[in-house]
């Protein structure tokens, strides 16, 4: 059964996303990331510029150089021909359609209200259907730094 967490209170969705999928991606796993097109171009062009440092390999969806699989973060509006992929980042108000066949699944939520709200949605959603819930409060984590 996918294991799902939410991140929530985040205060820029995009850096953290940069931040977690540099771990993600040092640690190994393949990454896809969902949310609608202007984010996932936003988050492509930030994935350049982030670190100069620390580069983390990703293409769009539909990128010729992502046919056989060789990028560990792919940015996808639909997943549903990505195979060999572990992790699904939510960066988006729905519920992914497919999710369940990740191990994991990361739901990352901002403190705006409307996000907040959908948020609950799609948490009330999981939990019906007996999924495990983890959650990691980032108001916590920021406040201790």
């Amino acid at each position: 059964m996918t294991e799902i967490a939410f991140h929530f209170n985040v205060r820029d969705r995009l850096a953290y996303s940069c931040r977690l999928l540099r771990k993600a991606y040092f640690s190994g796993a393949n990454v896809v990331v969902t949310a609608g097109p202007e984010v996932l171009a936003e988050l492509d062009q930030l994935l350049w510029s982030f670190s100069p440092t620390e580069f983390v390999p990703h293409c769009l969806a539909g990128a010729a150089e992502n046919s056989k699989g060789a990028a560990p973060v792919l940015l996808a509006e639909s997943f549903t021909g990505c195979m060999h992929y572990d992790v699904l980042v939510n960066l988006g108000q729905r519920i992914p359609v497919g999710f369940e066949r990740f191990e994991r699944l990361i739901d990352v939520v901002t403190q705006a209200d409307d996000d907040r709200v959908s948020a609950r949605s799609r948490w009330k959603h999981y939990t019906d259907r007996g999924y495990t819930m983890k959650q990691h409060d980032l108001a916590i984590i920021q406040e201790d730094t």
